[in-house]
């Protein structure tokens, strides 16, 4: 019970780092911005946040219950998840961590809006904001893929949770998404000061929590891999 306690917690901090890092909070501003001047109620704004939100959640669930389900229902793959699961996850551990505190770099990012989806999400009027949320969270970065596929569906496979993890998750991700469909309805002189303190707090916290991740890894191979705490 602690550990899946613990599991949610976990997906809940990782989706708040995955929105908050450059490349997905400039995308979720942009999205915001892009739909949110086309319908002009400050109400409407809100409710595209909400709805960009929902995009991004049930991409991550879809995601989820199709990775950790297939994973799983397979008897022999889930008899070799479960039996190395614990030795795999050191290094994965160790290699996330090292991304997020910018140890490797990995140079590629997502294709973002094709001028075809422009002009549907336009058409779409405030509706447009659940496709961009769906395209969005399907055009990973380092940091997001890092998170979601090295960090969270590990996870998720250890918890046999392939709902509520990536659900908790996906809204994790568009809580920052809100307070800036907040502040873009209330007036933008807000945004670029508000966009200014979560890029610093983002720093601070992505380094923080790739240094936990690395020395988790180690101690998870030393136990599992080295047999040392065993």
């Amino acid at each position: 019970m602690t550990e899946f306690l613990l599991g949610i917690a976990s997906a809940f901090w990782l989706g708040i780092l995955t929105s908050i890092s450059p490349c997905p909070l400039a995308t979720n501003i942009a999205a915001i911005s892009f739909v949110g001047r086309r319908v002009g109620s400050p109400t409407k704004v809100f409710l595209t946040g909400l709805l960009y939100t929902a995009g991004r959640t049930l991409t991550y669930l879809v995601l989820g219950v199709l990775l950790v389900s297939s994973l799983l229902s397979a008897p022999y793959l889930s008899h070799v998840l479960q039996k190395y699961m614990n030795k795999v996850l050191g290094p994965i551990l160790i290699l996330v961590g090292m991304v997020l505190v910018e140890l490797i770099q990995i140079n590629f990012s997502g294709s973002g809006v094709s001028e075809k989806t422009q002009k549907r999400v336009e058409a779409l009027g405030m509706w447009g904001a659940l496709l961009l949320g769906v395209v969005f969270a399907l055009s990973f970065c380092p940091v997001s893929a890092a998170l979601f596929f090295g960090s969270l569906l590990p996870m998720a496979l250890r918890c046999e949770s392939g709902v509520l993890l990536p659900s908790i998750y996906g809204v994790a991700t568009g809580l920052p998404v809100l307070v800036f469909a907040v502040l873009i309805a209330l007036g933008a002189n807000q945004v670029g000061d508000a966009f200014n303190k979560i890029a610093a707090f983002e720093k601070w916290a992505r380094r923080t929590t790739g240094a936990i991740f690395i020395m988790v890894g180690i101690y998870y191979c030393l136990t599992h891999v080295f047999g040392l705490f065993s």
